[in-house]
């Protein structure tokens, strides 16, 4: 049987770098400096809760997943990628089911149940 390799099964490639902010404010900020560093602009905010250095770094102004922050992945097919990983008795975390907001009921971001060292990780939808 060969290996199957979800990097490539699922075009897999890392979305962003999260970092843990505590407040709105701090996230920008945060945010900002990493633009400066990067020499980028900042990013949409799709949600209300992160602020973007372009699509690279996104800091969570909630405190965020992950004791040291999450790393989010793209997926070509998050569902087929979910269900693939489930088979391998890998979990995720149901709560942080979160649908696409065009009412297609498709999957548009997930978190494993277990960090990494501690880093909460998440897949997304590539757009």
């Amino acid at each position: 049987m060969a290996h199957e390799n979800p990097v490539e099964l699922f075009d897999m490639h890392i979305a962003h770098v999260g970092i843990n902010a505590n407040t709105p404010e701090e996230s920008v900020r945060v945010a900002d400096l990493f633009c400066s560093l990067l020499g980028i602009e900042r990013g949409e905010e799709p949600f209300p809760v992160s602020a973007f250095a372009g699509t690279v770094v996104e800091v969570m102004n909630n405190g965020g997943r992950g004791t040291k922050g999450h790393i989010g992945l793209h997926v070509s097919d998050i569902d087929k990628a979910v269900a693939w990983y489930g088979a391998r008795g890998i979990e995720f975390d149901e709560g942080s089911r979160t649908l696409c907001p065009d009412g297609s009921g498709r999957t548009y971001l997930i978190y494993f149940k277990e960090e990494i060292a501690g880093f909460a990780i998440h897949l997304t939808i590539a757009d």
